[in-house]
């Protein structure tokens, strides 16, 4: 979401004072300095009583969750299982290593004032890669239930239908044979978000593996630095699309083994790709036969009671981070999956749903008195800042990345700053008023409204920016692509089809694309297929579509077919990719305006040596565009609107351009820019003169 207007400004504003937190080098959160402050204090409580809760040092010391619950080889040839069940009246481990039965030796014990119970088993009587399950018995009830540290799941279809979910005896740390660590970081954010069950053209659940060999090419080859990988715990609903979780330390078991999830960690690396994992902890599974919905007999033991526990938009449970066990419960799941899968990071998911007592459902945030009011959940605030501060404290570079509609001042700032820590946050606005635009014509676009939220964010905090991601392909939305084409997207995709409602939709493709990439504050994310105008929707197999895998996959066949539209636009984000990529400190240099014209549709901005210039108008074509620029000499790199790129070809490839002003006047361009164009320009001779006036 935008950041929300500032309050109108007096004629002298407010001073921050060089002692208080970064976070107050804006004046206007000046009014709000006292909660800020008590909040802050309130984390440093929290982190306080949590490490005196696990006797720990420091956070990452108390993130030890699933070293201390779940299996572990002891080095004298024991087993040792454990388990937090306070509510417990009696507990068994059973298995294939015991035919299902509470046999004596797997009865667990409580551990005296910790509401723990414990099991130790001779190595020889159990075995990794058995099936288990926990048996536990309450006051008034008993159930299956499988481990919470769990790091394997398998399931099995019964003769009458019914899927069964077993845990699997595996330890929490599994030796593995990492060919591609210590790999060079590249320093751009160009995000590949991909879900590996959906990724093969095939109608079925992809793997791990198949995600490996087939598509992880495709990704690094394109030019994305960064794998975001969704859907990735293990998740009992396919269609949840990974976001109702039930066991939290272990992969999708559709998709494959541990092993095969490390392979493909492995393997992005091999190929210079950062890999970061959709991580949901803002609610869980209500399941409780294989989540955490009913433990031990206790609705609420790491979630709120009802009705705060419920969410209400998503049905499920919501965590109760104010309590020290879930604290380390989910501090460990973050420092697991980076440890053990040595992934590089993670874009958390429903930031917002965490950080407001109403979710944020339904609430137009308007000003700062929003981040700072009773709405505000502290023990949320101070569970996301530990949470990064985990992730931060391994020693190597670790990228997390916030899903926020609400533009909470400070997400991505470090905590010593007065922030929450995360190191980008996602910039939501900017694909609600691209999809806005798609609900009027052209003409009447607002160059100024795109501008300002294409460049709309707080300087200290990096921002990724985006077209469209994986909501706006769901089942009831569109894609870009198809909100522009509408059904001749069905028989109008040949490269011999005549069609101006597909010649519009595939400039406005590319040009939406360049221009969000080319501004972007920090990064750019793109979702899977969407590079190429993927056709439809994504729609996973379920009751209501007849349990149809043809709307779960991605149609690479299309886009390798050298007849169809769909190429021509991979080829552009190719390009565009690669251009940025020529320019290794690109995000670093903040896009400077050189024009923007409403009536004549026009958009121009220079970062970095390059100049960047659309023509949005619907038909007007300028021959004589004068473009104001920095350098004396610049050459075309890009054009969106070149034959390969499925465009008309009205611009002579391979010009050089130079600066057509009189001596000591403020330099400017002539070019020749068509109707929905955009071109990007390279400067030859990296001076650095006046960038003229704002047109």
């Amino acid at each position: 979401m935008a950041q929300p207007s500032h309050p109108p400004k007096s004629p002298r504003p407010p001073q921050a004072s060089d002692t208080l937190p970064g976070l107050f080098r804006d004046p206007w959160l000046m009014p709000y300095l006292d909660t800020f402050l008590r909040r802050q204090a309130f984390v440093e409580e929290r982190r306080r009583q949590l490490l005196a809760h696990c006797g720990a040092e420091s956070l990452l010391q108390a993130a030890d969750w699933h070293l201390a619950y779940g299996f572990h080889l002891l080095p004298n040839g024991i087993w040792r299982f454990r388990e937090w069940l306070p509510n417990a009246r009696a507990a068994y481990l059973m298995g294939d290593f015991n035919h299902w039965t509470a046999s004596p030796w797997f009865e667990l014990h409580p551990v005296e004032g910790t509401g723990d119970w414990q099991v130790e088993v001779p190595a020889e009587l159990m075995q990794e890669g058995q099936a288990c399950q926990l048996y536990v018995e309450w006051e008034g009830g008993s159930g299956w239930r499988l481990p919470t540290a769990i790091t394997q799941v398998k399931r099995e279809t019964q003769p009458n239908g019914n899927v069964l979910f077993n845990g699997v005896v595996r330890r929490s740390q599994s030796p593995f044979p990492w060919k591609n660590d210590g790999i060079p970081r590249l320093p751009q954010m160009l995000v590949y978000e991909a879900h590996a069950g959906i990724a093969q053209t095939e109608p079925k659940a992809g793997t791990f593996r198949e995600f490996t060999q087939k598509i992880l090419p495709r990704i690094a080859l394109e030019g994305y630095t960064c794998l975001q990988l969704m859907a990735v715990a293990q998740h009992p609903y396919y269609a949840s699309f990974g976001y109702h979780v039930a066991n939290f330390f272990a992969p999708e078991e559709l998709f494959g083994t541990p092993d095969d999830l490390k392979e493909l960690v492995d393997a992005a690396h091999g190929m210079g790709l950062r890999v970061v994992m959709d991580l949901v902890h803002s609610h869980a599974v209500k399941n409780e036969l294989e989540g955490l919905g009913n433990l031990c007999g206790q609705r609420d033991q790491f979630f709120h009671p009802a009705p705060r526990g419920e969410h209400p938009a998503w049905n499920s449970y919501c965590f109760d981070y104010g309590k020290p066990q879930v604290a380390r419960f989910l501090l460990s799941n973050c420092r697991f999956w980076l440890e053990e899968y040595h992934l590089d990071g993670f874009r958390f998911d429903g930031v917002t749903s965490m950080l407001y007592f109403d979710h944020g459902l339904n609430h137009a945030f308007q000003g700062y008195q929003d981040y700072f009011s009773p709405n505000v959940d502290w023990d949320a605030v101070a569970y996301l800042t530990m949470a990064n501060q985990v992730c931060h404290a391994l020693g190597r570079p670790v990228v997390t990345i916030a899903e926020d509609i609400s533009g909470m001042p400070g997400l991505a700032m470090p905590p010593e700053e007065g922030g929450i820590g995360f190191d980008y946050r996602l910039a939501m606005g900017i694909t609600d008023l691209w999809f806005k635009f798609l609900d009027r014509p052209d003409e009447y676009w607002d160059m100024e409204a795109l501008w300002h939220e294409l460049t709309n964010c707080r300087q200290e905090e990096k921002t990724i920016s985006y077209v469209e991601c994986h909501d706006q392909a769901l089942v009831g939305g569109q894609t870009f692509l198809f909100r522009c084409l509408g059904n001749a997207m069905y028989n109008a995709m040949d490269l011999q089809s005549k069609n101006l409602l597909v010649d519009r939709g595939i400039a406005l493709h590319k040009m939406a694309r360049l221009a969000t990439a080319a501004t972007g504050r920090s990064g750019y994310l793109n979702f899977m297929g969407n590079e190429f105008g993927h056709p439809e929707w994504l729609d996973f197999p379920r009751e209501g579509n007849g349990w149809s895998y043809d709307h779960a996959r991605r149609r690479w066949d299309l886009a390798d077919d050298p007849a169809l539209r769909y190429k021509p636009l991979l080829d552009f984000d190719h390009a565009m990719l690669q251009l940025l990529r020529r320019h290794p400190h690109f995000f670093l240099a903040p896009p400077e305006r050189r024009e923007v014209h409403q009536e004549k549709h026009l958009l121009a901005f220079e970062r970095d040596g390059l100049l960047f210039a659309f023509n949005f108008h619907p038909t007007q074509s300028f021959e004589e565009l004068r473009l104001p620029c920095q350098g004396e000499e610049y050459a075309l790199v890009l054009d969106s609107d070149a034959i390969p790129f499925n465009g008309f070809g009205r611009i002579r490839p391979g010009q050089h351009f130079h600066n057509r002003a009189p001596q000591g006047e403020y330099r400017y361009l002539s070019v020749y820019l068509p109707a929905r164009t955009a071109i990007a320009l390279e400067c030859l001779d990296g001076q650095q003169g006046s960038s003229g006036p704002r047109l």
